[in-house]
């Protein structure tokens, strides 16, 4: 029974790697031409143990079945993390929502990113006192950095320039997060210098005034529904108290490749002390 299991795990990894070979292209493909070959080993393993039982220890197949046991556990785990981190409440009248870049193409944004800016630009709509924050540098097969790509998208769909910042730097979802808390406090100080110049200066004697603390702001992230619970995490670990996240829609035929490739990332991110 595993082996024949097994099997047709191998059979759907391959036949959904031919389907992104055509959709998406090679490099997306390769990964499911490396689990089409693990499980078409195991299932070769699985039959050729049950011939030759006799002759292999006993740890051997003891060890493979709890490494992989293991393995399905810590997968399983991530992936309900991953669905139960799309499923979030939106929030209204977010301070500051910072838009993650994706991929851009010599002829324009991505889908993935096609997506991201189109739920940014519905919640600007009915919060025009948000103001975004687009984050994502310049690849070295971009026309420009995502950051201005993004920035033209949504200008160009009637969002105004003055409720946009730009950070155009990053190059991971790491320094997304990072960079863009940065631009957010450079912003929260200009606009609260300037609201003090235009105020003019009010002198008061020495303890007739109580300093209040600012109030604090909440901060919004947009990006794919399978990459929101490590966008919140990576920003909880960077100092912003209570992201909030705002789930844009996926590419349905990337979903299972997409949110596979996030449990790896999670992952890393992990053992990387970046969650």
């Amino acid at each position: 029974m595993l082996t024949v299991i097994l099997g047709i795990c191998a059979v759907l990894c391959a036949a959904y790697g031919v389907g992104l070979l055509v959709y998406a292209g090679f490099l997306t493909a390769c990964t499911w031409a490396g689990l089409t070959v693990f499980f078409g080993a195991m299932s070769w393993a699985s039959y050729y143990y049950r011939i030759h039982r006799k002759e292999i220890a006993l740890w051997v197949p003891v060890a493979a079945v709890t490494f992989c046991l293991a393995c399905l556990a810590i997968f399983i785990s991530i992936e309900i993390l991953i669905f139960w981190g799309a499923s979030g409440t939106e929030v209204r009248g977010l301070d500051y929502v910072i838009v993650l870049g994706a991929k851009v193409n010599p002829d324009g944004v991505s889908n993935s990113l096609k997506k991201r800016l189109d739920r940014a630009i519905e919640y600007a709509q009915d919060n025009p006192e948000t103001i975004f924050v687009l984050s994502g540098g310049k690849g070295r097969d971009e026309p420009v950095s995502e950051a201005e790509a993004m920035r033209d998208y949504m200008v160009y769909n009637g969002i105004s320039p003055d409720k946009i910042l730009l950070e155009a730097s990053s190059t991971s979802t790491v320094e997304n997060i990072a960079y863009s808390r940065l631009v957010i406090e450079e912003d929260r100080a200009n606009r609260k210098k300037s609201r003090q110049t235009a105020q003019g200066s009010i002198v008061l004697p020495p303890g007739s005034y109580v300093t209040v603390p600012d109030k604090p702001i909440q901060i919004g992230i947009v990006t794919n529904n399978f990459h929101i619970f490590r966008a919140k995490k990576i920003a909880e670990k960077w100092g912003i108290k209570d992201p909030v996240g705002i789930s844009a829609p996926s590419d349905p035929f990337l979903f299972v490749h997409s949110c596979f490739r996030e449990a790896l990332a999670i992952f890393k991110d992990r053992l990387m002390g970046n969650l």
